[in-house]
């Protein structure tokens, strides 16, 4: 299956690189506003075919799917053409920047017969299930923290003055739509809606937020998300219960997974895995529902509600912690 690629970041070098591990995918194309620098990206690959038109590059017979790793406030927009032009999409978190997007896009992906998917790492580990199995065993859970704080690589730019896109309001980012959404995603698949939530958020003087705490809370159990790029966390996640606690060092990747007893003795649940290796379950999964979309239906559909919870929950969380964008 041939697919194509808008966006030149990192994240899409990344994404490239884990569909290598993946039978049946095949880079035929990329996309950037500035021609130069798409051939630039493209001959890395020795992909050819560079568009700077989106309409042109979503009527193109050169390719059959597209991942879109384009700043958030474009998300939307650009998912539509493709969607509209029967071109399977597999667009970066957050997917669109409100709930009601969400929806008319998994609509009109149903409508065209194709696959519209989230690319949120977590979903498509082999580690969430051993996760999910390890919660089984640990008793009564009545609190979880899930943090995600890692010190952006653009955070000194921000010092010196300027305004990268990651910390500027106008493109719908900040903390909580670039890490926070990595614990919105776990407390929602692991514990469900919540009956309510509580958010603050700290601000840069772009307006952006830069760290932030929400609190879901349950009939039995809060579950406490904490997300900074401000600042860098050295002790990973947590899940309580009355037998043992997990703890979990990477809650984006799934790694650095054990349980510790409450007599002080450790099971191991899952070890280390590069960002590639965990970046092809996300690519394998897209191929995976495109190709075989009877056997893995009941799994996409899933994923597609989980994608509108977890919109829903951080439009919650916007409105709670007054973080705006524009």
């Amino acid at each position: 299956m041939k697919f194509g690629t808008v966006g030149t970041s990192m994240i899409t070098d990344q994404f490239i690189q884990s569909t290598k591990l993946v039978d049946g995918l095949e880079l035929a194309a990329v996309y950037s506003r500035n021609f130069d620098k798409g051939v630039e990206f493209a001959k890395k690959y020795a992909v050819e075919t560079v568009f700077t038109n989106l309409e042109q590059m979503a009527s193109s017979d050169d390719i059959e799917a597209v991942y879109v790793a384009s700043p958030n406030s474009l998300h939307y927009e650009q998912c539509k053409v493709f969607l509209e032009h029967g071109k399977h999409v597999l667009c970066e978190k957050p997917i669109t920047v409100t709930s009601v997007q969400v929806k008319e896009l998994l609509t009109l992906a149903q409508q065209n017969h194709v696959i519209y998917m989230e690319a949120i790492i977590m979903l498509h580990l082999p580690a969430r299930l051993l996760l999910k199995e390890a919660i089984r065993k640990i008793g009564r859970i009545t609190t979880a923290r899930f943090d995600y704080s890692q010190l952006s690589s653009k955070y000194k730019s921000y010092l010196s003055g300027e305004v990268p896109n990651i910390f500027n309001p106008k493109f719908a980012t900040g903390c909580l739509m670039d890490l926070g959404v990595y614990c919105v995603y776990p407390a929602l698949d692991f514990f469900g809606l919540p009956e309510k939530i509580t958010a603050a958020a700290g601000f840069l003087t772009t307006g952006a937020d830069g760290f932030g705490n929400s609190i879901f809370s349950y009939e039995d159990k809060q579950v406490n998300l904490s997300y900074s790029k401000t600042g860098q966390s050295r002790i990973g996640s947590e899940i309580l219960g009355d037998k043992g606690t997990i703890v979990i060092d990477s809650i984006s990747k799934l790694t650095g997974i054990r349980i510790i007893w409450n007599d002080s003795t450790q099971e191991t649940v899952v070890g280390e895995n590069p960002k590639d290796s965990a970046m092809s379950g996300e690519a394998r999964s897209f191929y995976n529902y495109i190709t075989n979309r009877s056997r893995y239906e009941g799994e996409y559909q899933y994923a597609c509600k989980l994608a509108v919870q977890v919109s829903e929950a951080m439009e919650t969380i916007r409105e709670q912690a007054e973080i705006k964008f524009g």
